[in-house]
Protein backbone atom coordinates (compact mmCIF):
# COMPACT_ATOMS: atom_id res chain seq x y z
CA UNK A 1 0.00 0.00 0.00
CA UNK A 2 1.67 3.23 -1.03
CA UNK A 3 2.47 6.20 1.18
CA UNK A 4 -0.05 9.09 0.22
CA UNK A 5 1.77 12.90 1.06
CA UNK A 6 -0.89 15.73 1.14
CA UNK A 7 0.91 19.00 0.21
CA UNK A 8 -0.85 22.26 0.87
CA UNK A 9 -2.15 24.27 -1.74
CA UNK A 10 -0.74 27.67 -2.06
CA UNK A 11 -3.21 30.59 -3.24
CA UNK A 12 -2.37 33.55 -3.62
CA UNK A 13 -4.66 36.46 -2.39
CA UNK A 14 -4.97 38.93 -5.22
CA UNK A 15 -7.85 41.41 -3.67
CA UNK A 16 -5.28 43.39 -1.53
CA UNK A 17 -4.29 44.67 -5.25
CA UNK A 18 -7.93 45.72 -6.02
CA UNK A 19 -8.07 47.56 -2.36
CA UNK A 20 -4.87 49.02 -3.57
CA UNK A 21 -6.03 50.47 -6.57
CA UNK A 22 -9.25 51.89 -4.49
CA UNK A 23 -7.40 53.38 -2.15
CA UNK A 24 -5.27 55.31 -4.87
CA UNK A 25 -8.58 56.84 -5.80
CA UNK A 26 -10.05 57.22 -2.50
CA UNK A 27 -7.03 59.62 -2.35
CA UNK A 28 -7.63 61.50 -5.67
CA UNK A 29 -11.18 62.14 -4.81
CA UNK A 30 -10.35 63.23 -1.61
CA UNK A 31 -7.49 65.71 -2.40
CA UNK A 32 -10.27 66.79 -5.80
CA UNK A 33 -12.56 67.51 -3.35
CA UNK A 34 -10.85 68.86 -0.39
CA UNK A 35 -8.54 71.60 -3.28
CA UNK A 36 -10.95 71.84 -5.49
CA UNK A 37 -9.43 74.95 -7.56
CA UNK A 38 -5.74 73.88 -6.92
CA UNK A 39 -6.45 69.98 -8.51
CA UNK A 40 -8.22 71.52 -11.56
CA UNK A 41 -4.64 73.98 -12.10
CA UNK A 42 -2.59 70.61 -11.40
CA UNK A 43 -4.11 68.43 -13.97
CA UNK A 44 -3.31 71.21 -16.59
CA UNK A 45 0.53 71.21 -15.43
CA UNK A 46 1.31 69.46 -18.55
CA UNK A 47 -0.42 72.10 -20.55
CA UNK A 48 0.67 75.51 -18.98
CA UNK A 49 2.77 76.44 -16.06
CA UNK A 50 -0.45 78.25 -13.86
CA UNK A 51 -0.05 76.19 -11.03
CA UNK A 52 3.64 76.59 -10.85
CA UNK A 53 2.99 80.36 -11.04
CA UNK A 54 0.44 80.51 -8.49
CA UNK A 55 1.62 77.72 -5.85
CA UNK A 56 5.58 78.29 -6.14
CA UNK A 57 6.07 78.95 -2.35
CA UNK A 58 7.95 76.83 -0.56
CA UNK A 59 5.37 76.27 2.24
CA UNK A 60 3.04 74.14 -0.43
CA UNK A 61 5.96 71.64 -0.31
CA UNK A 62 4.52 70.33 3.22
CA UNK A 63 0.62 70.84 2.38
CA UNK A 64 -1.63 68.09 2.47
CA UNK A 65 -2.36 68.31 -1.00
CA UNK A 66 1.01 67.67 -2.02
CA UNK A 67 1.38 65.22 0.83
CA UNK A 68 -1.74 63.28 -0.09
CA UNK A 69 -0.64 62.89 -3.72
CA UNK A 70 2.85 62.19 -2.92
CA UNK A 71 1.37 59.24 -1.09
CA UNK A 72 -0.59 57.99 -4.67
CA UNK A 73 2.54 58.66 -6.46
CA UNK A 74 4.29 56.22 -4.11
CA UNK A 75 1.62 53.41 -4.40
CA UNK A 76 1.92 54.05 -8.17
CA UNK A 77 5.66 54.04 -8.64
CA UNK A 78 5.78 51.08 -6.41
CA UNK A 79 3.67 48.96 -7.85
CA UNK A 80 4.41 49.64 -11.21
CA UNK A 81 8.06 48.45 -10.48
CA UNK A 82 6.64 45.02 -8.96
CA UNK A 83 4.89 44.55 -12.25
CA UNK A 84 8.10 45.43 -14.21
CA UNK A 85 10.32 42.61 -11.30
CA UNK A 86 7.14 40.35 -12.12
CA UNK A 87 7.61 40.17 -15.90
CA UNK A 88 11.26 39.92 -15.72
CA UNK A 89 10.83 36.49 -13.18
CA UNK A 90 11.93 37.99 -10.22
CA UNK A 91 8.93 38.70 -8.50
CA UNK A 92 4.59 37.35 -9.01
CA UNK A 93 2.29 40.84 -9.32
CA UNK A 94 0.12 39.56 -6.45
CA UNK A 95 2.58 39.23 -4.09
CA UNK A 96 1.76 41.80 -1.08
CA UNK A 97 4.84 41.46 0.29
CA UNK A 98 6.85 42.26 -2.11
CA UNK A 99 5.12 45.44 -2.87
CA UNK A 100 5.22 46.40 0.92
CA UNK A 101 8.98 45.87 0.51
CA UNK A 102 9.24 47.77 -2.67
CA UNK A 103 7.08 50.96 -1.05
CA UNK A 104 9.18 50.58 2.23
CA UNK A 105 12.00 51.16 0.15
CA UNK A 106 10.78 53.65 -2.28
CA UNK A 107 9.82 56.29 1.02
CA UNK A 108 12.60 55.46 2.72
CA UNK A 109 14.98 56.63 -0.05
CA UNK A 110 12.78 59.73 -1.14
CA UNK A 111 12.27 61.05 2.15
CA UNK A 112 16.59 60.29 2.99
CA UNK A 113 17.37 62.28 0.43
CA UNK A 114 15.16 64.93 0.95
CA UNK A 115 16.59 65.47 4.70
CA UNK A 116 20.12 64.96 2.99
CA UNK A 117 19.20 67.50 0.54
CA UNK A 118 18.09 70.16 3.47
CA UNK A 119 21.02 69.61 5.37
CA UNK A 120 23.41 70.89 2.00
CA UNK A 121 21.15 73.14 1.15
CA UNK A 122 21.29 74.93 4.34
CA UNK A 123 25.13 74.58 4.07
CA UNK A 124 25.60 75.92 1.16
CA UNK A 125 23.15 78.90 1.66
CA UNK A 126 20.54 77.82 -1.61
CA UNK A 127 17.72 76.53 0.52
CA UNK A 128 15.26 79.49 -1.03
CA UNK A 129 16.06 77.84 -4.55
CA UNK A 130 16.47 73.84 -3.38
CA UNK A 131 13.27 74.28 -1.61
CA UNK A 132 11.37 75.93 -4.82
CA UNK A 133 13.65 73.29 -7.01
CA UNK A 134 11.96 70.57 -4.55
CA UNK A 135 8.81 71.55 -5.48
CA UNK A 136 9.05 71.80 -9.03
CA UNK A 137 9.91 67.88 -8.99
CA UNK A 138 7.54 66.79 -6.48
CA UNK A 139 4.62 68.82 -8.68
CA UNK A 140 5.92 66.62 -11.72
CA UNK A 141 6.48 64.13 -10.30
CA UNK A 142 2.92 63.75 -8.68
CA UNK A 143 1.48 64.52 -12.38
CA UNK A 144 3.66 61.08 -13.27
CA UNK A 145 2.24 58.76 -10.30
CA UNK A 146 -0.91 59.58 -11.46
CA UNK A 147 -0.57 59.27 -14.92
CA UNK A 148 0.96 55.66 -13.94
CA UNK A 149 -1.88 54.40 -12.14
CA UNK A 150 -4.26 53.79 -15.10
CA UNK A 151 -1.20 52.04 -16.78
CA UNK A 152 -0.64 49.54 -13.52
CA UNK A 153 -4.93 49.08 -13.71
CA UNK A 154 -4.22 47.95 -17.25
CA UNK A 155 -1.11 46.00 -17.23
CA UNK A 156 -2.33 43.97 -14.67
CA UNK A 157 -5.78 43.03 -15.18
CA UNK A 158 -4.76 42.31 -18.81
CA UNK A 159 -2.15 40.63 -20.89
CA UNK A 160 -0.59 43.32 -22.78
CA UNK A 161 2.55 43.55 -20.63
CA UNK A 162 5.65 43.68 -22.55
CA UNK A 163 9.06 44.77 -23.46
CA UNK A 164 7.55 47.40 -25.41
CA UNK A 165 4.71 48.38 -22.83
CA UNK A 166 7.45 48.52 -20.40
CA UNK A 167 10.20 51.06 -22.82
CA UNK A 168 6.72 53.26 -23.45
CA UNK A 169 6.64 54.14 -19.74
CA UNK A 170 10.42 54.62 -18.98
CA UNK A 171 10.52 57.17 -21.76
CA UNK A 172 7.30 59.05 -20.63
CA UNK A 173 9.16 59.00 -17.28
CA UNK A 174 12.18 60.15 -18.19
CA UNK A 175 10.57 62.92 -20.49
CA UNK A 176 8.74 63.99 -16.97
CA UNK A 177 11.73 64.37 -15.35
CA UNK A 178 13.67 66.38 -18.17
CA UNK A 179 11.00 68.91 -18.48
CA UNK A 180 11.25 69.41 -14.75
CA UNK A 181 14.82 70.23 -15.21
CA UNK A 182 14.32 72.28 -17.91
CA UNK A 183 11.22 74.61 -16.76
CA UNK A 184 13.69 74.77 -13.28
CA UNK A 185 16.53 75.89 -15.42
CA UNK A 186 14.52 78.30 -16.80
CA UNK A 187 13.11 80.00 -14.15
CA UNK A 188 15.50 79.98 -11.84
CA UNK A 189 18.94 80.96 -14.14
CA UNK A 190 19.69 84.31 -12.46
CA UNK A 191 19.94 81.96 -9.34
CA UNK A 192 21.91 79.23 -10.92
CA UNK A 193 24.51 81.53 -12.71
CA UNK A 194 25.38 83.40 -9.19
CA UNK A 195 25.58 79.88 -7.30
CA UNK A 196 26.32 77.30 -10.50
CA UNK A 197 29.57 75.85 -8.82
CA UNK A 198 27.38 74.41 -5.50
CA UNK A 199 24.20 73.61 -7.72
CA UNK A 200 26.33 71.30 -10.33
CA UNK A 201 27.75 69.87 -7.19
CA UNK A 202 24.06 69.37 -5.83
CA UNK A 203 23.01 67.29 -9.24
CA UNK A 204 25.78 65.46 -8.89
CA UNK A 205 25.48 64.27 -5.37
CA UNK A 206 22.18 63.78 -4.74
CA UNK A 207 20.55 63.35 -8.35
CA UNK A 208 22.69 61.48 -10.39
CA UNK A 209 24.71 59.71 -8.14
CA UNK A 210 21.47 57.81 -5.58
CA UNK A 211 20.17 56.45 -8.60
CA UNK A 212 23.23 55.47 -10.15
CA UNK A 213 24.07 53.18 -6.80
CA UNK A 214 20.99 51.66 -6.50
CA UNK A 215 20.79 50.76 -10.32
CA UNK A 216 24.34 49.32 -9.31
CA UNK A 217 23.23 47.52 -6.41
CA UNK A 218 20.28 46.01 -8.04
CA UNK A 219 21.87 44.82 -11.05
CA UNK A 220 24.40 43.15 -9.29
CA UNK A 221 21.83 41.15 -6.92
Amino acid sequence: MSKTELIPRIVENKDWVTILFIIAFSLIVVTKTAFENRFRDFVNLLINDKYLKIYKDSSNLMSWFTILLFVVQLISISFFLQLVLSYFGYATKTNWVTFIQIFTFLSFFILSKFLIEKIIATSFNIENFIEQFNLFKVSYRTYMGLLLLPVNIIMYYTNIMNTYAIIGVMIMLLIINAVTYLVSLKNYQKLLLSKLFYFILYICALEFAPYYFMYYIITKR
